[in-house]
Protein backbone atom coordinates (compact mmCIF):
# COMPACT_ATOMS: atom_id res chain seq x y z
CA UNK A 1 0.00 0.00 0.00
CA UNK A 2 1.07 3.11 -1.04
CA UNK A 3 1.10 5.56 2.06
CA UNK A 4 1.57 9.63 1.35
CA UNK A 5 0.50 12.31 3.64
CA UNK A 6 -2.25 14.05 1.65
CA UNK A 7 -4.36 12.13 -1.34
CA UNK A 8 -5.65 14.28 -4.05
CA UNK A 9 -8.12 13.05 -6.10
CA UNK A 10 -8.06 14.79 -9.57
CA UNK A 11 -5.70 15.17 -11.91
CA UNK A 12 -6.76 18.86 -13.24
CA UNK A 13 -5.64 22.02 -13.15
CA UNK A 14 -6.84 22.39 -9.27
CA UNK A 15 -6.26 18.71 -8.19
CA UNK A 16 -2.70 19.33 -9.90
CA UNK A 17 -1.92 23.00 -8.32
CA UNK A 18 -3.00 22.40 -5.16
CA UNK A 19 -0.53 18.98 -4.68
CA UNK A 20 2.01 21.08 -6.23
CA UNK A 21 1.78 23.56 -3.39
CA UNK A 22 1.22 21.26 -0.86
CA UNK A 23 4.26 19.12 -2.40
CA UNK A 24 6.79 21.77 0.05
CA UNK A 25 5.08 20.72 3.25
CA UNK A 26 4.15 16.61 2.32
CA UNK A 27 4.40 13.67 0.64
CA UNK A 28 1.69 14.01 -2.15
CA UNK A 29 -0.16 11.49 -4.66
CA UNK A 30 -2.13 12.49 -7.38
CA UNK A 31 -5.07 9.82 -8.31
CA UNK A 32 -6.41 10.75 -11.86
CA UNK A 33 -9.11 8.57 -13.46
CA UNK A 34 -8.24 8.75 -16.49
CA UNK A 35 -4.67 7.84 -18.73
CA UNK A 36 -3.83 11.46 -18.94
CA UNK A 37 -4.49 14.86 -16.61
CA UNK A 38 -6.62 18.17 -17.68
CA UNK A 39 -9.08 15.41 -19.56
CA UNK A 40 -12.44 16.38 -19.21
CA UNK A 41 -12.64 20.64 -18.27
CA UNK A 42 -9.06 22.01 -18.06
CA UNK A 43 -7.93 20.49 -21.17
CA UNK A 44 -10.70 21.99 -22.77
CA UNK A 45 -11.18 24.99 -21.52
CA UNK A 46 -11.40 28.43 -23.77
CA UNK A 47 -8.27 29.36 -21.77
CA UNK A 48 -8.44 32.67 -20.83
CA UNK A 49 -7.80 35.18 -17.92
CA UNK A 50 -10.39 37.72 -18.00
CA UNK A 51 -12.46 39.63 -15.76
CA UNK A 52 -15.61 39.55 -17.22
CA UNK A 53 -16.51 35.90 -15.65
CA UNK A 54 -17.96 35.44 -12.24
CA UNK A 55 -18.25 38.31 -9.99
CA UNK A 56 -16.40 39.75 -7.17
CA UNK A 57 -15.36 36.81 -5.62
CA UNK A 58 -14.04 35.35 -8.66
CA UNK A 59 -12.23 38.68 -10.06
CA UNK A 60 -10.45 38.75 -6.72
CA UNK A 61 -9.01 35.15 -7.23
CA UNK A 62 -7.89 36.10 -10.65
CA UNK A 63 -6.49 39.39 -9.48
CA UNK A 64 -4.49 37.45 -7.16
CA UNK A 65 -3.44 34.56 -9.76
CA UNK A 66 -2.21 37.15 -12.55
CA UNK A 67 1.33 37.82 -10.82
CA UNK A 68 1.95 33.91 -11.25
CA UNK A 69 1.24 34.81 -14.94
CA UNK A 70 3.23 37.96 -15.36
CA UNK A 71 6.13 36.12 -13.61
CA UNK A 72 5.84 32.41 -13.57
CA UNK A 73 8.06 30.22 -11.20
CA UNK A 74 11.05 27.88 -12.47
CA UNK A 75 9.89 24.99 -14.57
CA UNK A 76 6.44 26.60 -16.10
CA UNK A 77 7.47 27.38 -19.64
CA UNK A 78 5.65 29.46 -21.94
CA UNK A 79 1.96 29.60 -19.68
CA UNK A 80 0.50 32.05 -21.43
CA UNK A 81 0.74 35.13 -24.19
CA UNK A 82 -1.09 38.10 -24.55
CA UNK A 83 -4.05 39.09 -26.34
CA UNK A 84 -6.40 42.01 -25.55
CA UNK A 85 -10.24 41.18 -24.39
CA UNK A 86 -12.97 42.86 -25.86
CA UNK A 87 -16.47 43.13 -24.63
CA UNK A 88 -18.80 44.55 -27.11
CA UNK A 89 -22.36 46.14 -27.05
CA UNK A 90 -25.75 47.16 -29.37
CA UNK A 91 -27.29 50.73 -28.50
CA UNK A 92 -29.89 48.76 -26.21
CA UNK A 93 -27.49 46.69 -24.60
CA UNK A 94 -25.38 50.17 -23.23
CA UNK A 95 -26.89 49.80 -19.84
CA UNK A 96 -25.56 46.41 -19.01
CA UNK A 97 -21.97 47.36 -20.68
CA UNK A 98 -21.88 50.21 -18.07
CA UNK A 99 -22.86 47.88 -15.20
CA UNK A 100 -20.38 45.27 -16.16
CA UNK A 101 -17.22 48.13 -16.30
CA UNK A 102 -18.15 49.47 -12.94
CA UNK A 103 -18.16 45.96 -12.10
CA UNK A 104 -14.68 45.23 -13.49
CA UNK A 105 -12.52 48.63 -13.33
CA UNK A 106 -11.81 47.87 -9.27
CA UNK A 107 -9.57 44.54 -10.89
CA UNK A 108 -8.27 46.22 -14.38
CA UNK A 109 -7.17 48.89 -16.35
CA UNK A 110 -9.91 49.39 -18.95
CA UNK A 111 -10.81 51.18 -22.06
CA UNK A 112 -14.15 52.37 -23.26
CA UNK A 113 -14.24 52.26 -27.04
CA UNK A 114 -17.02 53.74 -29.36
CA UNK A 115 -18.17 52.18 -32.47
CA UNK A 116 -14.13 53.57 -34.20
CA UNK A 117 -12.39 52.08 -31.35
CA UNK A 118 -14.64 48.80 -30.99
CA UNK A 119 -14.44 47.65 -35.04
CA UNK A 120 -10.53 48.86 -35.24
CA UNK A 121 -9.98 46.18 -32.42
CA UNK A 122 -12.12 43.08 -33.86
CA UNK A 123 -12.94 44.45 -37.78
CA UNK A 124 -15.20 41.42 -37.72
CA UNK A 125 -17.93 42.64 -35.65
CA UNK A 126 -21.48 44.02 -37.79
CA UNK A 127 -21.87 47.78 -37.55
CA UNK A 128 -24.27 47.49 -34.89
CA UNK A 129 -21.77 46.73 -32.56
CA UNK A 130 -21.23 50.44 -31.12
CA UNK A 131 -19.73 50.33 -27.73
CA UNK A 132 -17.54 48.62 -26.04
CA UNK A 133 -14.50 47.84 -22.96
CA UNK A 134 -11.41 46.36 -23.60
CA UNK A 135 -8.69 44.91 -21.28
CA UNK A 136 -5.25 45.39 -23.30
CA UNK A 137 -3.65 43.26 -21.02
CA UNK A 138 -5.37 40.21 -21.52
CA UNK A 139 -4.33 36.46 -21.18
CA UNK A 140 -4.66 33.81 -23.36
CA UNK A 141 -3.01 30.83 -21.09
CA UNK A 142 -1.81 27.48 -22.17
CA UNK A 143 -3.45 24.59 -20.12
CA UNK A 144 -0.93 22.18 -21.28
CA UNK A 145 2.24 24.01 -19.56
CA UNK A 146 0.65 25.02 -16.70
CA UNK A 147 -0.73 21.06 -15.90
CA UNK A 148 2.74 20.39 -16.82
CA UNK A 149 3.91 22.61 -15.07
CA UNK A 150 2.49 21.84 -11.75
CA UNK A 151 3.28 17.98 -12.62
CA UNK A 152 7.14 19.15 -13.08
CA UNK A 153 7.22 20.48 -9.72
CA UNK A 154 5.02 18.19 -7.94
CA UNK A 155 7.76 15.36 -9.20
CA UNK A 156 10.87 17.22 -8.67
CA UNK A 157 9.68 17.11 -4.70
CA UNK A 158 9.46 13.54 -4.92
CA UNK A 159 5.86 13.21 -5.20
CA UNK A 160 3.50 11.51 -8.00
CA UNK A 161 1.33 11.17 -10.22
CA UNK A 162 -0.89 8.03 -10.70
CA UNK A 163 -2.90 7.79 -13.58
CA UNK A 164 -5.81 5.35 -15.06
CA UNK A 165 -6.74 5.04 -11.05
CA UNK A 166 -10.66 5.19 -11.15
CA UNK A 167 -11.89 5.01 -7.87
CA UNK A 168 -13.39 1.94 -6.53
CA UNK A 169 -13.93 2.30 -2.77
CA UNK A 170 -13.01 4.90 0.06
CA UNK A 171 -12.77 3.65 3.72
CA UNK A 172 -12.12 5.45 6.71
CA UNK A 173 -8.60 3.80 8.38
CA UNK A 174 -9.09 2.95 11.59
CA UNK A 175 -10.10 7.15 12.48
CA UNK A 176 -6.52 7.59 11.39
CA UNK A 177 -6.88 8.65 7.82
CA UNK A 178 -8.29 7.00 4.47
CA UNK A 179 -7.61 4.55 2.14
CA UNK A 180 -8.52 4.66 -1.35
CA UNK A 181 -9.02 1.33 -3.31
CA UNK A 182 -8.58 1.69 -7.05
CA UNK A 183 -11.08 -0.39 -9.53
CA UNK A 184 -8.20 -2.87 -10.12
CA UNK A 185 -7.22 -3.37 -6.50
CA UNK A 186 -4.34 -0.82 -5.81
CA UNK A 187 -4.48 0.64 -2.29
CA UNK A 188 -3.68 4.07 -0.96
CA UNK A 189 -3.88 5.49 2.16
CA UNK A 190 -3.28 9.27 3.73
CA UNK A 191 -4.95 10.81 6.45
CA UNK A 192 -6.06 13.93 4.40
CA UNK A 193 -8.11 13.35 1.39
CA UNK A 194 -8.55 16.16 -1.24
CA UNK A 195 -11.50 15.82 -3.22
CA UNK A 196 -10.44 17.72 -6.58
CA UNK A 197 -12.70 15.28 -8.59
CA UNK A 198 -14.40 17.99 -10.71
CA UNK A 199 -17.57 16.93 -11.60
CA UNK A 200 -17.50 13.91 -10.00
CA UNK A 201 -17.08 15.36 -6.40
CA UNK A 202 -20.05 14.81 -5.15
CA UNK A 203 -19.94 11.32 -6.09
CA UNK A 204 -16.78 11.26 -4.70
CA UNK A 205 -18.42 12.58 -1.54
CA UNK A 206 -20.94 9.71 -1.17
CA UNK A 207 -18.38 6.93 -1.55
CA UNK A 208 -17.28 8.56 2.27
CA UNK A 209 -20.35 9.27 3.05
CA UNK A 210 -19.66 12.84 3.44
CA UNK A 211 -22.87 15.52 2.32
CA UNK A 212 -22.92 16.37 -1.37
CA UNK A 213 -22.75 19.65 -1.85
CA UNK A 214 -25.28 19.55 -5.11
CA UNK A 215 -22.77 20.32 -7.62
CA UNK A 216 -24.11 20.86 -10.98
CA UNK A 217 -21.90 19.94 -14.27
CA UNK A 218 -22.83 21.74 -17.04
CA UNK A 219 -21.60 21.30 -20.84
CA UNK A 220 -19.94 23.66 -23.20
CA UNK A 221 -19.54 23.49 -26.65
CA UNK A 222 -16.48 25.19 -28.51
CA UNK A 223 -16.66 25.20 -32.76
CA UNK A 224 -13.88 26.09 -34.78
CA UNK A 225 -13.47 27.12 -38.31
CA UNK A 226 -11.88 29.33 -40.71
CA UNK A 227 -11.73 32.54 -41.09
CA UNK A 228 -12.40 35.01 -43.87
CA UNK A 229 -10.26 35.40 -46.54
CA UNK A 230 -7.58 38.14 -45.84
CA UNK A 231 -8.14 38.05 -41.83
CA UNK A 232 -5.60 39.32 -40.02
CA UNK A 233 -5.78 37.07 -37.13
CA UNK A 234 -2.69 38.15 -34.87
CA UNK A 235 -3.95 40.97 -32.63
CA UNK A 236 -7.46 39.87 -33.06
CA UNK A 237 -9.22 40.19 -29.39
CA UNK A 238 -11.06 37.89 -27.13
CA UNK A 239 -14.21 39.04 -28.27
CA UNK A 240 -17.68 38.54 -26.04
CA UNK A 241 -21.13 39.70 -26.13
CA UNK A 242 -21.85 41.81 -23.01
CA UNK A 243 -24.48 39.24 -22.39
CA UNK A 244 -23.96 35.44 -21.52
CA UNK A 245 -24.54 34.82 -25.44
CA UNK A 246 -21.07 34.53 -27.50
CA UNK A 247 -17.03 34.56 -27.61
CA UNK A 248 -15.07 33.92 -30.19
CA UNK A 249 -11.00 34.21 -30.71
CA UNK A 250 -8.06 33.68 -33.27
CA UNK A 251 -7.44 29.42 -32.80
CA UNK A 252 -4.31 27.98 -34.51
CA UNK A 253 -4.96 29.79 -38.07
CA UNK A 254 -8.72 29.51 -37.15
CA UNK A 255 -11.35 30.97 -35.28
CA UNK A 256 -13.17 29.45 -32.33
CA UNK A 257 -16.30 30.06 -31.08
CA UNK A 258 -18.84 29.05 -28.02
CA UNK A 259 -22.60 29.90 -27.52
CA UNK A 260 -21.61 30.02 -24.09
CA UNK A 261 -24.13 27.45 -23.21
CA UNK A 262 -24.43 25.76 -20.09
CA UNK A 263 -26.31 22.52 -20.51
CA UNK A 264 -27.07 20.58 -17.24
CA UNK A 265 -25.20 17.22 -17.48
CA UNK A 266 -24.15 15.04 -15.51
CA UNK A 267 -20.38 14.01 -14.87
CA UNK A 268 -19.33 12.47 -18.39
CA UNK A 269 -16.67 12.58 -21.15
CA UNK A 270 -18.98 15.45 -22.62
CA UNK A 271 -19.43 15.42 -26.56
CA UNK A 272 -21.01 18.34 -28.51
CA UNK A 273 -24.51 18.72 -29.32
CA UNK A 274 -25.90 19.37 -32.44
CA UNK A 275 -28.14 22.03 -31.67
CA UNK A 276 -25.66 23.96 -29.83
CA UNK A 277 -22.82 23.32 -32.66
CA UNK A 278 -25.43 25.03 -34.64
CA UNK A 279 -26.42 27.89 -31.99
CA UNK A 280 -22.39 28.67 -32.41
CA UNK A 281 -22.25 29.30 -35.97
CA UNK A 282 -25.85 31.09 -36.20
CA UNK A 283 -24.42 33.51 -33.36
CA UNK A 284 -21.38 33.91 -34.67
CA UNK A 285 -23.19 34.97 -37.95
CA UNK A 286 -25.19 37.58 -36.22
CA UNK A 287 -22.91 39.06 -34.23
CA UNK A 288 -20.45 39.35 -37.08
CA UNK A 289 -19.76 38.99 -40.84
CA UNK A 290 -18.00 35.70 -40.52
CA UNK A 291 -20.03 33.00 -42.80
CA UNK A 292 -19.41 29.89 -40.97
CA UNK A 293 -19.02 27.64 -44.24
CA UNK A 294 -17.67 24.29 -42.53
CA UNK A 295 -16.79 23.63 -38.81
CA UNK A 296 -13.36 22.13 -38.62
CA UNK A 297 -13.47 20.56 -35.06
CA UNK A 298 -16.07 20.76 -31.67
CA UNK A 299 -15.75 19.66 -28.56
CA UNK A 300 -16.88 20.24 -25.37
CA UNK A 301 -16.55 20.35 -21.50
CA UNK A 302 -17.95 20.26 -18.55
CA UNK A 303 -17.69 23.36 -15.94
CA UNK A 304 -18.93 21.91 -12.93
CA UNK A 305 -20.67 25.04 -10.37
CA UNK A 306 -21.89 24.99 -6.76
CA UNK A 307 -25.32 26.26 -5.67
CA UNK A 308 -23.81 29.82 -5.22
CA UNK A 309 -21.75 29.60 -8.47
CA UNK A 310 -18.82 30.11 -5.98
CA UNK A 311 -15.68 27.32 -5.21
CA UNK A 312 -15.80 25.11 -2.42
CA UNK A 313 -12.60 25.08 -0.50
CA UNK A 314 -11.91 23.57 2.94
CA UNK A 315 -12.24 20.77 5.20
CA UNK A 316 -15.83 19.09 5.40
CA UNK A 317 -17.49 19.15 9.12
CA UNK A 318 -18.94 15.78 9.17
CA UNK A 319 -15.87 13.65 8.22
CA UNK A 320 -12.38 14.20 9.64
CA UNK A 321 -9.43 14.84 7.08
CA UNK A 322 -12.17 15.14 3.96
CA UNK A 323 -10.80 17.95 1.98
CA UNK A 324 -13.10 19.81 -1.10
CA UNK A 325 -11.53 21.45 -3.67
CA UNK A 326 -14.98 22.07 -5.99
CA UNK A 327 -17.21 23.90 -8.42
CA UNK A 328 -14.41 26.44 -10.14
CA UNK A 329 -17.24 27.06 -12.57
CA UNK A 330 -15.10 27.63 -15.76
CA UNK A 331 -12.63 29.86 -13.75
CA UNK A 332 -10.23 26.94 -12.80
CA UNK A 333 -7.46 27.90 -15.01
CA UNK A 334 -7.37 31.59 -14.01
CA UNK A 335 -7.55 31.25 -10.69
CA UNK A 336 -5.36 28.18 -10.03
CA UNK A 337 -2.35 30.08 -9.16
CA UNK A 338 -4.57 31.92 -6.04
CA UNK A 339 -6.64 28.63 -5.25
CA UNK A 340 -3.23 26.54 -4.62
CA UNK A 341 -2.17 28.90 -2.09
CA UNK A 342 -5.36 28.96 -0.25
CA UNK A 343 -5.55 25.24 -0.67
CA UNK A 344 -2.04 24.81 0.73
CA UNK A 345 -2.88 28.05 3.99
CA UNK A 346 -5.81 25.73 4.85
CA UNK A 347 -3.78 22.39 4.91
CA UNK A 348 -0.12 23.58 5.81
CA UNK A 349 -0.69 26.52 7.54
CA UNK A 350 1.31 29.38 5.86
CA UNK A 351 -0.28 32.53 5.57
CA UNK A 352 -3.58 33.27 4.24
CA UNK A 353 -2.93 34.62 0.65
CA UNK A 354 -5.89 36.89 -0.82
CA UNK A 355 -6.67 39.68 1.48
CA UNK A 356 -10.12 40.16 -0.27
CA UNK A 357 -11.33 36.65 0.07
CA UNK A 358 -11.95 34.77 3.19
CA UNK A 359 -11.99 31.14 4.25
CA UNK A 360 -15.50 31.82 5.26
CA UNK A 361 -16.81 32.87 1.85
CA UNK A 362 -15.26 29.91 0.38
CA UNK A 363 -16.01 26.75 3.13
CA UNK A 364 -18.02 24.05 1.88
CA UNK A 365 -19.51 24.57 5.63
CA UNK A 366 -21.94 27.80 4.29
CA UNK A 367 -23.89 25.11 2.08
CA UNK A 368 -24.97 23.67 5.68
CA UNK A 369 -25.77 26.31 8.02
CA UNK A 370 -22.28 25.92 9.46
CA UNK A 371 -19.57 28.50 10.80
CA UNK A 372 -16.36 27.69 8.79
Amino acid sequence: MSAPDILVIGGGIAGLSAAAALSAHARVTVLEAEEQIGFHSSGRSATMLHYALGDRLIRALTLASRPFFDDPPDGFDAVCHRMPVLVHARDEECAALEALYADIAPFAELERLDAAGVHGLCPLLRDNARHGIADLDGLRLHPHALLQGNLRQLRSRGCELRTGMRIGRIDRDGGAGWTVTSESGERFSAPVLVNAAGAWADRIAELVGVKPLGLEPKRRTIITFEAPAGTRLEGLPFTKTVGDELYFAPESGRLFASPMDEVPSDPCDAQPDEYEIALAAARMEERTTVEVRQIHSKWAGLRTFTPDRHPAVGFARDSEGFFWLAGQGGAGLQTSPAMARIVESLIAGTPWPVADVTAAELSPRRFFGQAA
